[in-house]
């Protein structure tokens, strides 16, 4: 879809009702779905976080979603996908100060460049204790992305169409921080498996598009 089509339909997403949990619990698996409705998993003062669902065009003016692939280290989110973001820091003023912060730090997506749309739902994580709230954004991108190497292993361009086919989401087998060898939910995209707490935020994007696209 064209970026200029796609930012005059996207703004009307502001007035929606967000699908919250029940776009969320699509995309984990069913067990593990009832154990975060049934309040069996209780937050523990959570650490706040933010990131930023970026869309941005690409080549000719073609609209894409902007993830990337975390480096390996010591933690329970190495070489994971996700979006662009982070833990909130003393010097943020809120938790959009720190989606802002992060994009910019992560990718250099220069933050008055950013059209902030909305809020979406949060997502607890319960492996690291994050409490982690989305944004979605709009880039129109006037210089190249530039990666942070240190936190950064790759940026990953993914359009629009391939985001909203149903045929990329799929069931995979993983362990995860919860279980060993489960069957998960998660979205292919360009040839990623997102799955986790980055597929429960996209999922509840796509169905918030579903309405205005």
């Amino acid at each position: 879809m064209d970026f200029d089509d796609f930012s005059k339909r996207i703004s009307k997403i502001d007035n929606l009702e967000l699908p919250g949990r029940a776009s969320h619990y699509k995309m984990v698996p069913a067990f593990r779905a009832q154990e975060l409705e049934s309040g069996k998993i209780l937050k523990k003062n959570p650490r706040l976080a933010a990131v930023m669902a970026l869309f941005y065009p690409g080549l000719a003016n073609n609209t894409n979603l902007l993830l990337i692939l975390r480096n390996t280290y010591k933690g329970i989110h190495s070489n994971q996908i996700a979006l662009p973001g982070g833990k909130m820091e003393k010097t943020d003023a809120d938790l959009l100060d720190t989606a802002l912060r992060e994009t910019y730090e992560e990718v250099g997506a220069v933050s008055d460049h950013i059209t902030v749309i909305r809020s979406l739902s949060e997502v607890y994580i319960p492996p690291s204790n994050f409490e982690v709230t989305p944004y979605l954004g709009l880039y129109k991108k006037e210089r190249p992305f530039l990666m942070e190497s240190d936190e950064v292993a790759a940026i990953i361009e993914v359009p629009l169409l391939d985001f909203m086919d149903d045929r990329k989401i799929f069931h995979q087998i993983l362990s995860t921080s919860y279980a060993n060898n489960v069957e998960v939910p998660a979205f292919k995209l360009n040839g990623y498996t997102v799955w986790g707490a980055t597929a429960m935020m996209l999922n509840e994007i796509k169905e918030l598009f579903r309405q205005v696209l």
